[in-house]
């Protein structure tokens, strides 16, 4: 059924790399979530107050939150999906993670007030009317939210959409929730026991753990959280498939709203190599990156030094040595400065960002290391600090 909705209702739907076209997709569910919620919300909520039934009211404004979460999701695709502009230049993508927070705050904000009211009908229980019409509504909704589930989570992979994802599980949590409530409605009927008060703080709890996750997802996109070490990895692997390619380091991703990411790179090549044709490989990298992803990347060009062959068994060596300190630590861009008395060894040390070590601790342990199987030279080392998540 999604294929056939999405077949007759998003124009150019297999073009998905498309802003538009992925606008159009979070638009249409977004439009498909309010009503399927809204119309929930009525009958659930209906029922409920002529049962007296507070577990599912509170199920009813769980669905009426969600039509709220979807209005917030279409307005955030619909503002992400405007072009760039001077005030704006890297466009304006990240609406759609605002749009995620402020429903994390409405899912956080509605499950504290449903534990209230829970908690409230605990301590002064009334009977819930039980009937034929109630088990059928709530039946329905279980039906419905797992379509919904599935609609977003099918609709949400194909634009790779983090928000839509969310949404499809806040469904699969619906129909655990409901299905809650529908227990409790058949045991209180059968064996006389109110247990509405307390399914009803269950649901609204259940509601507050979903707000949480859901604020910690959108929170930290915008916080400027470290790629995903797939990602990393496959730029790193992709420069190093070019002919001519030595290395890569200094990798760092800037994440605008999904699919406007920008990433920046050192490449080291050979010095000795034409500089034209180095920069030309660099150009047709950045444009492989361009096309085949739709990744803006901006490359730069290190010289490193191949025909010294004293020179590169001492950059292998201590590649190779500063790994004692911890294997995740690497080195670029050495160089050396011979002189009468010493030479100058210079080079820079990428800092894991969760390393122990402080900059200086670690820059005394890396100098020390060199100069003790080095100790005609004088070691100068620049710490960086990784941007990116290690690759394992």
């Amino acid at each position: 059924m999604t294929d056939w909705l999405v077949r007759h209702f998003i124009q150019d739907a297999d073009n998905t790399s498309d802003h538009l076209v992925r606008a159009r997709y979070g638009q249409f569910a977004g439009v498909v979530g309010i009503v399927c919620n809204v119309l929930l919300c009525l009958a659930k909520g209906g029922i409920g107050l002529l049962a007296g039934s507070v577990s599912i009211v509170a199920d009813a404004v769980n669905n009426l939150s969600d039509a709220a979460s979807n209005i917030v999701s279409l307005m955030g695709f619909k503002l992400a999906s405007r072009p760039a502009d001077p005030e704006h230049p890297y466009g304006h993508g990240r609406y759609e993670y605002l749009a995620g927070l402020v429903v994390a705050a409405l899912v956080l904000a509605i499950g504290i007030n449903l534990v209230g009211s829970s908690v409230e009908k605990i301590l002064h229980p009334t009977p819930v009317e039980f009937n034929g019409t109630l088990v059928a509504i709530l039946l329905l909704s279980i039906v419905v939210k797992l379509w919904m589930a599935a609609f977003n989570r099918t609709i949400g992979r194909r634009i790779d959409s983090e928000t839509l994802q969310a949404t499809a599980v806040d469904s699969r949590n619906d129909v655990i929730s409901t299905a809650a409530v529908l227990a409790s409605a058949v045991i209180s009927h059968v064996a006389g026991i109110q247990l509405d008060g307390f399914m009803g703080a269950a649901v609204g709890v259940f509601i507050v753990v979903s707000g949480i996750g859901l604020l910690r997802a959108t929170v930290n996109p915008l916080l400027g959280q470290a790629p995903s070490p797939e990602l990393v990895e496959h730029i790193r692997t992709k420069i190093m498939s070019y002919p001519g390619v030595l290395g890569t380091h200094d990798l760092m991703v800037h994440d605008y709203g999904p699919g406007r990411q920008f990433a920046s790179a050192h490449v080291e090549m050979p010095v000795e190599a034409d500089p034209m044709e180095s920069h030309d490989l660099i150009d047709n990298i950045e444009q492989d990156f361009k096309e085949n992803d739709g990744l803006i990347v901006t490359l730069h060009y290190d010289p490193i030094v191949t025909d010294d062959p004293a020179v590169t068994d001492m950059r292998n060596w201590i590649d190779q040595a500063v790994k004692i300190i911890d294997p995740r630590i690497t080195i670029h861009d050495l160089r050396t400065v011979p002189g009468p008395t010493h030479t100058n060894v210079i080079f820079d040390c990428v800092r894991p960002a969760d390393l122990a070590l402080s900059e200086e601790q670690l820059r005394r342990r890396v100098k020390q290391i060199v100069a003790d199987h080095y100790p005609r030279t004088v070691v100068k080392v620049t710490i960086d600090d990784s941007y990116v998540s290690s690759a394992q």
